[in-house]
């Protein structure tokens, strides 16, 4: 498990694009029958995924967390991504189509993955975060998170967003999480920008086209920065920073976050005209 620490808007606006990468880009986190996952500083998020093809796979421990099993002091959430797959959890077992969302609380001691079909396999993309107290495992479909359809085909950002986990949705303890699925022809999310200082924030993208790139724009909204980024990459998003992105083409992508705050709406808002 990679490890991380913070960085603060004066070291990130003096960065290159390779120390930009290394500090806040999740590149190789989706790898055959493997759990990938890094351990973020940022309110100590674990931010990573797992692909299960030909075999069942465990949710292992780490040293680092010095606990007797992963969620004995966290809650974690999935988003399936691809082929339908299954999550057993304290033997019992979840089975999630694409873009369904399982919440798993403190205390649950046993998770393992598997994929209905080697072929068309699952991609479950994990954020973890430290809690307090225990909330029911629940799973939501993409049809349970009363999807809100946003932006405009003229300004190039018409999309849906499933808000999963959050205060009307799946509870949790700190951890909010959903998704935002751009329609064809529209690239621009997250726009009009906005920050947050109460929490931070991960993004991961998926169904973007192995041809082409996404512009993820980061930084302070006077000093912006920008990572460019493929399929199945996952960006770290630190309070004091803006989080917006435009692509070659649509592309859906999963955000989640973690801090003192649960409330979706709570933004620091912006205008395009304010960014530099």
């Amino acid at each position: 498990m990679e490890i991380r620490f913070e960085h603060s808007p004066k070291e990130v606006s003096r960065m290159t694009t390779e120390e930009l990468r290394k500090a806040f880009l999740v590149e190789n986190t989706v790898v055959d029958d493997e759990v990938k996952y890094m351990y973020s500083h940022y309110d100590r998020t674990i931010i990573g995924a797992v692909k299960p093809v030909s075999k069942t796979l465990e949710l292992p421990n780490h040293p680092e967390l010095k606990a007797e099993y992963f969620l004995e002091r966290r809650e974690i959430g999935f988003i399936n991504v691809a082929g339908k797959g299954t999550i057993v959890a304290d033997g019992v077992s979840y089975s999630l189509e694409k873009l369904s969302c399982l919440y798993l609380g403190k205390g649950t001691k046993s998770v393992t993955f598997q994929s209905e079909d080697k072929a068309n396999p699952a991609v479950f993309f994990i954020f973890s975060t430290p809690a307090h107290h225990t909330y029911p495992n629940t799973l939501f479909a993409k049809e349970d998170a009363a999807p809100v359809a946003l932006g405009d085909i003229s300004t190039s950002n018409k999309r849906t967003i499933y808000k999963y986990i959050h205060l009307d949705g799946i509870r949790s303890c700190q951890l909010v999480m959903g998704l935002t699925v751009l329609e064809p022809g529209n690239v621009w999310n997250s726009i009009p920008p906005h920050t947050h200082t109460r929490r931070m924030e991960a993004y991961f993208y998926f169904d973007l086209n192995e041809k082409h790139r996404l512009f993820h724009s980061m930084g302070e909204p006077t000093e912006t920065r920008h990572l460019v980024m493929k399929n199945y990459e996952a960006v770290i998003s630190p309070p004091w920073s803006v989080h917006f992105g435009c692509g070659t083409s649509n592309y859906g992508f999963i955000w989640a976050m973690a801090g003192e705050n649960q409330v979706f709406s709570d933004m620091d808002g912006l205008t395009v005209g304010d960014l530099k």
